[in-house]
């Protein structure tokens, strides 16, 4: 379960940073359609279509924050109280609450645009303690010590 958990958490780290990537290429790719003649109003924030490729980057963005990285932060919380390390579930809890903080700035990023940089600031938070949740797999002690082992008396 150890291995479990320290992939699970490379994979929210591996996830952040794939966010961080499909937004910053959906804004370059709205920047270069602007620059186009391109006009961004509601009648395009509320359109089905795709008016320029790197729209991808913003629907990758919503499903991976919405759905794809709270999943994985879950299965590693509930793989926490297997692995039977030190501070595994601690970890995990941090990460995951982590990830619930950063879904909530993103949703109320849309309504008041300031909290739009916490939700970058968040994102950093979040990488790191990811990265060293899994890190710490390498080096973390046991959270339960062996029994002793039983001692056989010989008679006398």
């Amino acid at each position: 379960m150890r291995t479990v958990y320290k992939v699970l958490a490379y994979f929210v780290a591996i996830e952040v940073a794939v966010q961080a990537m499909a937004a910053v290429w959906a804004i370059a790719g709205l920047g270069k359609w602007v620059e186009g003649g391109g006009v961004v109003d509601k009648a395009l924030m509320e359109s089905e279509g795709m008016p320029f490729p790197e729209v991808a980057g913003f629907i990758v963005h919503g499903i991976n924050g919405t759905f794809v990285i709270p999943g994985i932060a879950l299965l590693l919380l509930i793989t926490s109280f297997f692995a039977r390390v030190r501070g595994a579930i601690k970890w995990a809890v941090i990460v995951f609450v982590l990830v619930v903080v950063q879904g909530q700035l993103g949703f109320l990023g849309h309504e008041i645009t300031a909290v739009a940089a916490l939700h970058g600031l968040n994102a950093l938070a979040l990488f790191g303690t990811a990265l060293y949740a899994a890190r710490r797999m390498r080096t973390a002690a046991p959270s339960t010590v062996s029994p002793p082992e039983e001692r056989v008396e010989t008679p006398v």
